[in-house]
Order: structure tokens, then sequence, then C-alpha cells
């Protein structure tokens, strides 16, 4: 018989397709875990696995497994969530993910509230880039996320909570008014700093910059660091509006506004449809329209009067 710790091995082996880490990672040797895996294969007669000297790789029918086992998992999570949580909503354990172009700049305001809130709820969190969080989500190691949408996702409900429109940094040298309008066409491919591969905000920025790639140079793991270069005359880039307040506080740096139809995204929750705790995230969700509603109309009126925001 097929048995849970079978999938939950295979699951974890597939992501760090190496026999001792994965052993680590599920605090067993390396010899228990491999047997399990031997004794999964046994049961489906199928191989799963490609086995080579300090490598590891998936079959084709191995990766179905994996993907087939993740939905499985998941499930069994939601089982655990419905009996644990079931009629108490906000407590316990929420696992939270959000990506690293939203979480400095909406955790700081909303974690204190949801703690005074909901003081039985433990959030545990992680941030990395949408397609980790989603497979994590999928696989049942996360209970939420946050991300911008829209996903292709059938599995997983989703709830919109903010638009986030962009705004242009360059340097304060830049010839144009702060009152200047700008488009596609006025961005500079040569010029343009982008986050890394695998950042969401990377690829909406080439979506909106049509033809552009930037400087594969110039990549970076992070906002901070982008607007940096920006500072420091490197380039221009696409800068949230969620982020202004934080990233912004050089005079080195202007900001311009785009014309209509101006580039953005909208930010919100995924969770998969199975999960009992639908009632915990919209309340989630409400709590962080809530904060960020009234913390981004007061920062909104500083960001206008401050001499280096757009007009």
């Amino acid at each position: 018989m097929i048995t849970l710790r079978q999938l939950r091995y295979l699951a974890i082996l597939s992501e760090h397709r190496h026999f001792g880490r994965a052993a680590q990672a599920c605090a067993v040797t390396q010899p228990a875990l491999s047997m399990q895996i031997r004794d999964l294969e046994k049961e489906l007669g199928v191989e799963l696995v490609e086995r080579r000297p300090g490598d590891v790789s998936l079959t084709e029918i191995g990766s179905e497994v994996v993907q087939r086992a993740d939905h499985i998992l998941g499930a069994i999570r939601d089982l655990e969530d419905f009996a644990r949580h079931g009629g108490r909503p906000m407590t316990g354990r929420l696992r939270l993910g959000v990506i690293p172009s939203v979480a400095p700049y909406v955790l700081p305001p909303i974690l204190p509230g949801l703690q005074r809130r909901y003081p039985d709820l433990r959030v545990e969190l992680r941030e990395t880039q949408t397609s980790a969080l989603l497979d994590e989500l999928v696989g049942g190691d996360l209970d939420v996320v946050m991300l911008a949408l829209p996903i292709d996702a059938p599995d997983l409900s989703t709830l919109p909570l903010f638009e986030d429109p962009f705004l242009l940094a360059v340097p304060a040298s830049d010839p144009r008014p702060a009152s200047a309008k700008v488009s596609a066409s006025d961005i500079d491919p040569q010029r343009l700093i982008l986050l890394e591969e695998g950042h969401c905000l990377r690829d909406q920025a080439l979506a909106y910059c049509a033809g552009a790639h930037g400087d594969a140079r110039l990549g970076a793991t992070s906002l901070t660091t982008v607007m940096q270069m920006v500072a420091n005359g490197y380039g221009m880039t696409l800068l949230p509006r969620v982020a202004v307040d934080v990233e912004v506080r050089d005079e080195r740096i202007k900001l311009l506004r785009f014309a209509e139809p101006a580039p953005g995204r909208t930010v919100g929750l995924a969770w998969r449809k199975t999960s009992p705790r639908k009632v915990d995230f919209i309340a989630l969700g409400q709590l962080i329209t809530d904060t960020l509603g009234r913390g981004m109309r007061g920062a909104g009126r500083a960001w206008r009067r401050s001499p280096n925001r757009v007009g």
C-alpha cells in the first residue's frame, strides 16, 4: 500500500534533487529515505527516480506522480486544518507566503494589527518567488500566499486586495519635470534595471516595455538594490506604488507618473479550493485592505509634498 510518508519523501526529493539533502530535510537517514522511495517504486511498478552519483532527477512518470502527490498532500493538510480549526477561526498556525516585491512593504504595517486582533493566531512567514510559493501552496506546505494576480491555477481560489500602480524611477538629474507623464516609448531598454529572472515584477515590467530586456549585468534580487543603482545614475526602473515610502528616501531619485493606460498589478491572496479556512483568509484580506487603506492615504499626502516625488 502506498503511504503518505512515501509521497512526502518523494515530494521532498523532487525539490532537493539529492538523497542526502532530502534525507536531512525529512530528518531521517539517507538509507531510510532511499528505501521508502524504492518501496514506492515497487508498489507502483515503475521507476520514479533516475539515480546518478551526487545527483537525482525524476523520470517522466516520476514528475507526474509528484504533481499528483502534491495535490494529495495538500488535501491531507486541509483535512488536518478542518479538524484543528473547525469552529475556531483565526487560531493556531497560519503559514503565509509572500513575494519579495510585496513582503517588505505590506507586512510591517499589517503584522502588529494581526497580532492584536487575533492573539491566538501564530503566523509563519515564507518569502520567495511566485513559482515556489505556488508549488508549496499546492503541496500543502503553505496555507495562503500573497502575490500578483491573475494566476493560472484552476485548483486555487483567489481574492484581489488592492491595485498597485507602477511609477518610473529615474535619477534626479533626469531633465524631465516631476509633472511629466511618461509612456513605454520613453523607457530606454538599455537603461532599464530589473530584478533577476523568476521575479514576477520583472515579467510585468518587460510586458509593459515591449521589446526591452534590460541589462542582464544589473539584475538584482531586491528592489532596494535596484533603487540604489537608479540613485547612482545607472538607469531607471518601474517601481510599485506600495514600495515608494520605503524605497524612495533618497533625493537622488525622481519619480514620474505614467500616462494612461498606466502599468500596474493587482495584489491578492490565493489558497487551495479544498482548504476549510476560507473564512480565515477572507478575514486576513479584510485586515490587509483596511490597514493599507489607512496607511496609504496618510502616506500619499506626504508623498505628494516631498520635493523628489511626482507632482
